[in-house]
């Protein structure tokens, strides 16, 4: 019987997904995610804003935002980026900041991948792999299937009208 491992953040109980085929071609999505003036139309879900984007598109290199809720709420995300694959896969992290210095608390490792369907659509697959199950049972209490899902939607809108 193989016991789960805490510290492994692929083990099942790690991870959360959300999947969508989205009605926008992959290089739309791409730019979606990868241009800040767009990032900050639709990676968080209404009411709350994203702001002050910034994007160094290269493994090591800062994606970070403010999100800022409709009470004024205000959360600083930073992290780095992993790895690239372009029009096709981002990994980002927090557990580093710019030039590889140890981040505050290590929460999760972001994968997101895009796939080109036959009908010019676009196969969406989000990925939170968290350090441990605790953390993961802590993002989905935070809302992660009805944020995420609804950051999602607002991102095929936005990528559908550029």
């Amino acid at each position: 019987m193989h016991k789960q491992d805490d510290t492994n953040p692929t083990e099942p109980g790690h991870v959360l997904t959300l999947e969508r085929v989205l009605d926008a071609p992959v290089d739309k999505v791409w730019r979606c995610w990868t241009e800040p003036e767009l990032v900050q139309r639709w990676f968080c879900p209404r009411p709350w804003q994203a702001s002050n984007v910034r994007i160094d598109l290269r493994p090591g290199g800062e994606f970070s935002s403010t999100m800022t809720g409709p009470n004024g709420e205000s959360f600083d995300t930073m992290g780095v980026f992993l790895e690239i694959e372009p029009r096709s896969r981002l990994v980002t992290t927090d557990a580093f900041r710019p030039g590889w210095r140890p981040g505050d608390r290590a929460f999760m490792v972001a994968e997101m991948t895009l796939d080109a369907t036959n009908d010019g659509r676009t196969r969406y697959v989000a990925r939170a792999m968290h350090w441990t199950a605790d953390a993961r049972e802590e993002h989905e209490k935070m809302g992660f299937h009805d944020g995420w899902g609804r950051a999602a939607e607002q991102l095929e809108d936005l990528a559908k009208s550029l």
